[in-house]
């Protein structure tokens, strides 16, 4: 399920820092102070 432009918009900040998942090891973390950086999982084998 892939994240609405209105769902990052309204994510509010908790206690504790969170993540909404996008799909495909994208997500978007939520800081405390209301911080919202976009992250991306991977990983990488030889």
């Amino acid at each position: 399920m892939s994240l609405t432009d209105i769902a990052i918009r309204t994510a509010k900040p908790r206690d504790k820092a969170y993540k909404l998942y996008d799909g495909g090891g994208l997500y978007l973390g939520v800081q405390p102070n209301g911080g919202k950086w976009w992250r991306y999982e991977y990983r990488f084998t030889e």
